[in-house]
Protein backbone atom coordinates (compact mmCIF):
# COMPACT_ATOMS: atom_id res chain seq x y z
CA UNK A 1 0.00 0.00 0.00
CA UNK A 2 3.17 2.32 0.58
CA UNK A 3 4.87 1.48 -2.60
CA UNK A 4 1.64 2.46 -4.36
CA UNK A 5 0.82 5.43 -2.85
CA UNK A 6 4.08 6.69 -3.14
CA UNK A 7 4.04 5.43 -7.02
CA UNK A 8 0.70 7.66 -7.58
CA UNK A 9 2.06 10.45 -5.99
CA UNK A 10 5.09 10.60 -8.41
CA UNK A 11 3.00 9.90 -11.44
CA UNK A 12 0.29 12.75 -10.42
CA UNK A 13 2.48 15.12 -9.10
CA UNK A 14 5.83 14.58 -10.43
CA UNK A 15 9.19 14.40 -8.31
CA UNK A 16 9.66 15.37 -5.05
CA UNK A 17 12.05 14.79 -2.18
CA UNK A 18 11.32 11.87 0.69
CA UNK A 19 10.63 15.08 2.94
CA UNK A 20 7.64 16.26 0.60
CA UNK A 21 6.43 12.86 -0.21
CA UNK A 22 6.29 11.90 4.14
CA UNK A 23 3.85 15.44 4.15
CA UNK A 24 1.70 14.64 1.12
CA UNK A 25 1.01 11.28 2.00
CA UNK A 26 1.14 11.45 5.81
CA UNK A 27 4.07 8.23 5.88
CA UNK A 28 6.80 8.72 8.15
CA UNK A 29 10.05 9.49 6.48
CA UNK A 30 11.55 5.82 7.41
CA UNK A 31 8.57 3.97 5.66
CA UNK A 32 9.26 6.64 2.93
CA UNK A 33 12.75 5.62 2.68
CA UNK A 34 11.64 2.12 2.84
CA UNK A 35 8.74 2.42 0.21
CA UNK A 36 11.15 4.09 -2.30
CA UNK A 37 13.89 2.15 -1.90
CA UNK A 38 11.75 -0.74 -2.95
CA UNK A 39 10.56 1.13 -5.80
CA UNK A 40 13.52 1.63 -7.30
CA UNK A 41 14.51 -1.47 -7.11
CA UNK A 42 11.63 -2.45 -8.80
CA UNK A 43 12.77 0.12 -11.67
CA UNK A 44 9.58 2.29 -11.19
CA UNK A 45 11.14 5.33 -9.56
CA UNK A 46 14.68 6.90 -10.12
CA UNK A 47 16.42 10.04 -8.31
CA UNK A 48 16.08 12.81 -10.09
CA UNK A 49 18.74 15.20 -9.45
CA UNK A 50 18.25 18.12 -6.65
CA UNK A 51 16.30 21.31 -7.19
CA UNK A 52 18.44 24.77 -7.27
CA UNK A 53 18.28 26.40 -4.06
CA UNK A 54 20.64 28.90 -2.12
CA UNK A 55 20.02 27.24 1.32
CA UNK A 56 22.43 24.67 1.53
CA UNK A 57 22.60 21.12 -0.10
CA UNK A 58 19.23 20.56 -1.23
CA UNK A 59 17.60 16.76 -0.73
CA UNK A 60 17.53 14.63 -3.36
CA UNK A 61 14.28 14.61 -5.71
CA UNK A 62 12.65 11.62 -6.50
CA UNK A 63 10.87 11.20 -9.82
CA UNK A 64 8.66 7.90 -10.96
CA UNK A 65 10.17 6.50 -14.00
CA UNK A 66 8.05 6.63 -16.91
CA UNK A 67 10.06 3.98 -19.13
CA UNK A 68 8.42 1.07 -16.77
CA UNK A 69 6.08 0.33 -19.31
CA UNK A 70 4.82 1.37 -22.68
CA UNK A 71 1.08 1.82 -24.07
CA UNK A 72 -0.51 1.42 -27.70
CA UNK A 73 -3.62 3.36 -28.62
CA UNK A 74 -5.20 3.25 -31.04
CA UNK A 75 -8.23 5.11 -33.09
CA UNK A 76 -10.21 3.13 -35.58
CA UNK A 77 -12.25 5.24 -37.77
CA UNK A 78 -14.02 4.32 -41.43
CA UNK A 79 -11.44 6.11 -43.20
CA UNK A 80 -8.03 6.29 -40.88
CA UNK A 81 -6.02 4.38 -38.25
CA UNK A 82 -4.92 6.70 -35.70
CA UNK A 83 -1.97 4.91 -33.47
CA UNK A 84 0.10 6.78 -30.99
CA UNK A 85 2.37 5.06 -28.62
CA UNK A 86 3.37 6.40 -24.88
CA UNK A 87 5.61 6.01 -21.95
CA UNK A 88 3.71 6.07 -18.53
CA UNK A 89 3.27 9.65 -17.78
CA UNK A 90 1.83 9.74 -21.44
CA UNK A 91 4.57 11.19 -23.27
CA UNK A 92 4.34 10.25 -26.90
CA UNK A 93 7.07 8.29 -27.85
CA UNK A 94 5.93 7.71 -31.74
CA UNK A 95 2.74 8.18 -33.98
CA UNK A 96 1.63 7.26 -37.48
CA UNK A 97 -1.77 7.81 -39.07
CA UNK A 98 -2.78 5.43 -42.13
CA UNK A 99 -5.53 5.38 -44.13
CA UNK A 100 -7.80 2.31 -43.13
CA UNK A 101 -8.53 0.76 -46.52
CA UNK A 102 -9.76 -2.58 -44.93
CA UNK A 103 -12.86 -4.04 -45.36
CA UNK A 104 -12.95 -7.42 -43.67
CA UNK A 105 -12.63 -7.85 -39.74
CA UNK A 106 -9.99 -10.20 -40.63
CA UNK A 107 -8.07 -7.49 -42.42
CA UNK A 108 -8.81 -4.90 -40.44
CA UNK A 109 -7.07 -7.68 -37.62
CA UNK A 110 -3.87 -7.47 -39.54
CA UNK A 111 -4.05 -3.91 -40.34
CA UNK A 112 -3.91 -3.03 -36.68
CA UNK A 113 -1.58 -5.22 -35.87
CA UNK A 114 1.04 -3.85 -38.37
CA UNK A 115 -0.55 -0.30 -37.32
CA UNK A 116 0.82 -1.25 -33.51
CA UNK A 117 4.68 -2.48 -34.70
CA UNK A 118 5.15 0.36 -36.77
CA UNK A 119 4.86 2.36 -34.06
CA UNK A 120 6.48 0.56 -32.45
CA UNK A 121 9.60 0.33 -33.98
CA UNK A 122 9.36 4.33 -34.82
CA UNK A 123 9.54 4.46 -30.95
CA UNK A 124 12.92 2.07 -30.78
CA UNK A 125 10.85 -1.04 -29.28
CA UNK A 126 9.72 -4.60 -30.34
CA UNK A 127 6.05 -5.19 -30.31
CA UNK A 128 6.74 -6.91 -27.18
CA UNK A 129 7.72 -4.16 -25.07
CA UNK A 130 4.29 -2.81 -25.51
CA UNK A 131 2.73 -3.27 -22.02
CA UNK A 132 -1.08 -2.57 -22.96
CA UNK A 133 -3.00 -1.64 -25.81
CA UNK A 134 -6.36 0.38 -26.04
CA UNK A 135 -8.98 -0.06 -29.40
CA UNK A 136 -11.47 2.82 -29.73
CA UNK A 137 -14.10 1.58 -31.60
CA UNK A 138 -17.76 2.45 -32.84
CA UNK A 139 -19.83 0.05 -31.19
CA UNK A 140 -20.01 -1.44 -28.36
CA UNK A 141 -17.77 -4.24 -26.70
CA UNK A 142 -18.85 -8.00 -25.80
CA UNK A 143 -16.85 -9.52 -23.79
CA UNK A 144 -18.54 -12.91 -23.13
CA UNK A 145 -18.28 -12.99 -27.14
CA UNK A 146 -15.26 -10.91 -27.71
CA UNK A 147 -16.71 -9.30 -30.10
CA UNK A 148 -17.89 -6.05 -30.93
CA UNK A 149 -22.08 -4.53 -31.57
CA UNK A 150 -23.65 -1.91 -33.18
CA UNK A 151 -20.27 -1.14 -35.66
CA UNK A 152 -22.42 -1.07 -38.84
CA UNK A 153 -19.83 1.15 -40.23
CA UNK A 154 -17.03 -1.34 -39.77
CA UNK A 155 -17.42 -4.28 -42.27
CA UNK A 156 -17.22 -7.71 -40.68
CA UNK A 157 -16.00 -5.64 -37.58
CA UNK A 158 -18.83 -7.68 -34.90
CA UNK A 159 -17.67 -11.10 -35.60
CA UNK A 160 -17.31 -13.22 -32.33
CA UNK A 161 -13.41 -13.74 -31.60
CA UNK A 162 -12.14 -10.20 -32.17
CA UNK A 163 -10.56 -9.24 -29.17
CA UNK A 164 -8.82 -13.00 -29.19
CA UNK A 165 -7.79 -12.36 -32.80
CA UNK A 166 -6.58 -8.79 -31.76
CA UNK A 167 -4.58 -9.75 -28.85
CA UNK A 168 -2.74 -12.80 -30.78
CA UNK A 169 -2.06 -10.55 -33.51
CA UNK A 170 -0.71 -7.90 -31.87
CA UNK A 171 0.88 -9.59 -29.19
CA UNK A 172 -0.05 -7.56 -26.03
CA UNK A 173 -2.92 -7.06 -23.85
CA UNK A 174 -5.92 -5.45 -25.37
CA UNK A 175 -8.84 -3.19 -24.27
CA UNK A 176 -11.28 -2.70 -26.63
CA UNK A 177 -13.67 0.51 -25.79
CA UNK A 178 -16.49 2.95 -27.37
CA UNK A 179 -14.65 5.43 -29.21
CA UNK A 180 -17.20 8.03 -27.94
CA UNK A 181 -16.69 6.89 -24.34
CA UNK A 182 -12.89 7.37 -25.15
CA UNK A 183 -13.02 11.03 -26.99
CA UNK A 184 -15.57 11.82 -23.67
CA UNK A 185 -12.40 10.95 -21.61
CA UNK A 186 -10.17 13.06 -23.73
CA UNK A 187 -12.34 16.34 -23.62
CA UNK A 188 -12.85 15.53 -19.70
CA UNK A 189 -9.46 15.32 -18.80
CA UNK A 190 -7.72 17.46 -21.39
CA UNK A 191 -9.85 19.33 -23.76
CA UNK A 192 -13.38 21.36 -23.84
CA UNK A 193 -15.09 19.43 -20.74
CA UNK A 194 -11.82 20.07 -18.21
CA UNK A 195 -13.54 20.27 -14.62
CA UNK A 196 -16.62 19.45 -15.78
CA UNK A 197 -18.59 17.06 -13.49
CA UNK A 198 -21.75 16.29 -16.09
CA UNK A 199 -20.98 16.49 -19.60
CA UNK A 200 -21.59 14.84 -22.84
CA UNK A 201 -19.38 14.32 -25.98
CA UNK A 202 -21.47 13.89 -29.47
CA UNK A 203 -19.54 12.32 -32.28
CA UNK A 204 -21.25 13.32 -35.57
CA UNK A 205 -19.20 12.42 -38.77
CA UNK A 206 -19.25 8.53 -40.44
CA UNK A 207 -21.58 7.52 -37.42
CA UNK A 208 -23.57 9.14 -34.73
CA UNK A 209 -22.48 8.62 -30.89
CA UNK A 210 -22.48 9.88 -27.38
CA UNK A 211 -20.07 9.41 -24.66
CA UNK A 212 -21.53 9.98 -21.05
CA UNK A 213 -19.45 11.87 -18.46
CA UNK A 214 -21.87 11.88 -15.41
CA UNK A 215 -20.82 12.90 -11.63
CA UNK A 216 -16.53 12.91 -13.50
CA UNK A 217 -16.93 9.61 -14.36
CA UNK A 218 -18.04 7.67 -17.91
CA UNK A 219 -21.31 6.13 -17.97
CA UNK A 220 -21.48 3.01 -20.23
CA UNK A 221 -25.38 1.60 -19.04
CA UNK A 222 -26.32 -1.88 -18.43
CA UNK A 223 -24.74 -3.10 -21.67
CA UNK A 224 -22.35 -1.14 -22.02
CA UNK A 225 -25.31 0.40 -24.46
CA UNK A 226 -25.31 3.74 -23.00
CA UNK A 227 -24.90 6.39 -25.91
CA UNK A 228 -25.94 4.44 -28.88
CA UNK A 229 -28.16 7.65 -29.86
CA UNK A 230 -28.01 6.62 -33.42
CA UNK A 231 -30.80 4.12 -32.37
CA UNK A 232 -33.05 6.81 -31.14
CA UNK A 233 -36.33 6.86 -33.73
CA UNK A 234 -36.52 10.47 -34.71
CA UNK A 235 -36.43 11.71 -37.96
CA UNK A 236 -38.77 11.27 -40.52
CA UNK A 237 -41.73 8.75 -39.57
CA UNK A 238 -42.53 6.06 -40.47
CA UNK A 239 -39.41 5.03 -38.12
CA UNK A 240 -39.01 1.78 -39.36
CA UNK A 241 -37.78 2.60 -42.75
CA UNK A 242 -34.15 3.55 -42.45
CA UNK A 243 -32.21 2.29 -45.21
CA UNK A 244 -29.87 0.26 -43.12
CA UNK A 245 -31.32 -0.45 -40.32
CA UNK A 246 -28.06 -1.55 -38.51
CA UNK A 247 -26.93 1.89 -38.15
CA UNK A 248 -30.21 3.63 -36.64
CA UNK A 249 -32.76 5.91 -37.74
CA UNK A 250 -31.12 9.03 -36.61
CA UNK A 251 -27.91 7.69 -37.41
CA UNK A 252 -28.65 7.48 -41.18
CA UNK A 253 -30.79 10.98 -40.68
CA UNK A 254 -28.01 12.81 -38.84
CA UNK A 255 -24.10 10.99 -39.91
CA UNK A 256 -21.70 12.24 -43.16
CA UNK A 257 -24.12 11.13 -45.45
CA UNK A 258 -27.07 12.65 -44.45
CA UNK A 259 -25.38 15.69 -45.25
CA UNK A 260 -24.76 14.95 -48.23
CA UNK A 261 -28.30 13.51 -49.10
CA UNK A 262 -29.76 16.70 -48.25
CA UNK A 263 -27.26 18.58 -50.58
CA UNK A 264 -28.34 16.49 -53.24
CA UNK A 265 -31.91 17.01 -52.64
CA UNK A 266 -31.24 20.62 -52.32
CA UNK A 267 -30.04 20.53 -56.05
CA UNK A 268 -26.64 19.91 -55.53
CA UNK A 269 -24.59 17.57 -57.79
CA UNK A 270 -21.59 14.84 -57.33
CA UNK A 271 -19.40 14.28 -56.44
CA UNK A 272 -20.04 15.46 -53.00
CA UNK A 273 -18.94 14.75 -49.42
CA UNK A 274 -19.83 16.13 -46.02
CA UNK A 275 -16.66 18.71 -45.51
CA UNK A 276 -17.42 19.82 -49.55
CA UNK A 277 -21.05 20.66 -48.17
CA UNK A 278 -19.69 23.10 -45.10
CA UNK A 279 -17.40 24.45 -47.27
CA UNK A 280 -19.92 25.74 -49.69
CA UNK A 281 -22.45 26.73 -46.86
CA UNK A 282 -19.17 29.11 -46.18
CA UNK A 283 -19.10 30.19 -49.50
CA UNK A 284 -22.77 31.17 -49.24
CA UNK A 285 -23.82 28.74 -51.57
CA UNK A 286 -27.92 28.55 -51.46
CA UNK A 287 -28.43 24.27 -51.37
CA UNK A 288 -24.89 23.99 -49.19
CA UNK A 289 -26.53 26.27 -47.18
CA UNK A 290 -29.89 24.17 -47.48
CA UNK A 291 -28.52 21.60 -46.26
CA UNK A 292 -26.64 22.84 -43.30
CA UNK A 293 -30.31 23.91 -42.02
CA UNK A 294 -31.83 20.71 -42.26
CA UNK A 295 -28.59 18.89 -40.86
CA UNK A 296 -29.24 21.44 -37.76
CA UNK A 297 -32.68 20.71 -37.21
CA UNK A 298 -31.78 17.03 -37.18
CA UNK A 299 -28.86 17.73 -34.17
CA UNK A 300 -31.22 20.01 -32.39
CA UNK A 301 -33.62 17.00 -32.22
CA UNK A 302 -30.95 14.99 -30.40
CA UNK A 303 -29.10 17.42 -28.25
CA UNK A 304 -33.29 18.28 -27.31
CA UNK A 305 -33.27 14.69 -26.13
CA UNK A 306 -30.14 14.52 -24.61
CA UNK A 307 -31.12 17.72 -22.35
CA UNK A 308 -34.19 15.82 -21.37
CA UNK A 309 -32.91 12.56 -20.49
CA UNK A 310 -29.67 13.49 -18.91
CA UNK A 311 -29.77 17.55 -18.46
CA UNK A 312 -26.00 17.84 -18.45
CA UNK A 313 -23.98 21.02 -18.10
CA UNK A 314 -22.53 21.07 -21.58
CA UNK A 315 -22.28 19.25 -24.59
CA UNK A 316 -18.78 18.88 -26.17
CA UNK A 317 -19.32 18.22 -30.27
CA UNK A 318 -16.97 16.95 -32.42
CA UNK A 319 -16.70 14.40 -35.25
CA UNK A 320 -16.40 15.63 -38.74
CA UNK A 321 -19.65 16.86 -38.95
CA UNK A 322 -19.65 18.27 -35.43
CA UNK A 323 -16.75 20.02 -36.11
CA UNK A 324 -18.50 22.65 -38.02
CA UNK A 325 -20.49 23.63 -35.08
CA UNK A 326 -19.89 27.66 -36.12
CA UNK A 327 -21.76 26.84 -39.17
CA UNK A 328 -24.42 24.67 -37.37
CA UNK A 329 -25.24 26.76 -34.52
CA UNK A 330 -27.42 29.87 -35.37
CA UNK A 331 -30.21 26.95 -37.37
CA UNK A 332 -29.20 24.90 -34.32
CA UNK A 333 -30.43 27.63 -31.77
CA UNK A 334 -33.44 28.61 -33.82
CA UNK A 335 -34.52 25.15 -33.69
CA UNK A 336 -34.02 24.40 -30.57
CA UNK A 337 -35.77 27.39 -28.94
CA UNK A 338 -38.68 26.15 -31.47
CA UNK A 339 -38.51 22.81 -30.07
CA UNK A 340 -37.47 23.06 -26.19
CA UNK A 341 -37.27 24.98 -23.31
CA UNK A 342 -33.97 22.74 -21.94
CA UNK A 343 -30.61 23.99 -22.32
CA UNK A 344 -26.96 22.64 -22.30
CA UNK A 345 -23.68 24.96 -22.93
CA UNK A 346 -22.20 23.66 -26.46
CA UNK A 347 -18.98 23.55 -27.28
CA UNK A 348 -16.32 22.09 -29.91
CA UNK A 349 -14.47 19.71 -28.88
CA UNK A 350 -11.06 21.07 -28.40
CA UNK A 351 -8.84 17.73 -29.14
CA UNK A 352 -10.71 17.44 -32.41
CA UNK A 353 -9.46 14.07 -34.58
CA UNK A 354 -7.08 13.72 -31.30
CA UNK A 355 -10.32 13.08 -28.88
CA UNK A 356 -10.21 9.43 -29.07
CA UNK A 357 -6.48 8.71 -29.05
CA UNK A 358 -6.06 11.51 -25.58
CA UNK A 359 -8.83 9.35 -23.90
CA UNK A 360 -7.23 6.00 -24.48
CA UNK A 361 -4.18 6.96 -24.11
CA UNK A 362 -5.39 7.81 -20.27
CA UNK A 363 -7.25 4.65 -19.82
CA UNK A 364 -4.03 2.52 -21.34
CA UNK A 365 -1.92 4.48 -18.62
CA UNK A 366 -4.23 3.31 -15.61
CA UNK A 367 -3.78 -0.03 -17.13
CA UNK A 368 -0.25 -0.32 -17.65
CA UNK A 369 0.75 1.12 -14.22
CA UNK A 370 -1.34 -1.25 -12.41
CA UNK A 371 0.12 -4.22 -14.78
CA UNK A 372 3.38 -3.04 -14.25
CA UNK A 373 3.52 -1.94 -10.06
CA UNK A 374 2.07 -5.46 -10.01
CA UNK A 375 4.01 -7.31 -12.02
CA UNK A 376 7.05 -5.93 -10.43
CA UNK A 377 6.18 -5.69 -6.94
CA UNK A 378 2.96 -8.40 -6.16
CA UNK A 379 -0.37 -7.45 -5.78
Amino acid sequence: MNQRLLLDRLFTNGPATRPQLARDTGLSQPTVHAALADLEQAGLARAAGRPETGHGRPAQLYEADPSAGTVAAVDIGHDWLRLVVTDLASNQLSRIDVRNDARSARALVERVSAAVADAAAKASLPTTAITHTVIGSPGVFRPQQGSVAYAANLPGWQRPGLAEALTAQIGTPVTIDNDANLAALGEHSEGAGRGVTHFAYLHVGTGVGLGLILNGHIYRGFSGAAGEVGYIPLGEPPYDQARNPERGILEEALAADAVVAYARAAGMSDPLTAAAVFAAAREGVQPALTAVRREAERLAQLIAAVCAFLDPELIVIGGGVGQNLDMLESDLQTALQRITPLRARLAVGELGTDAVLRGAIATGVAIAREAVFTARLGS
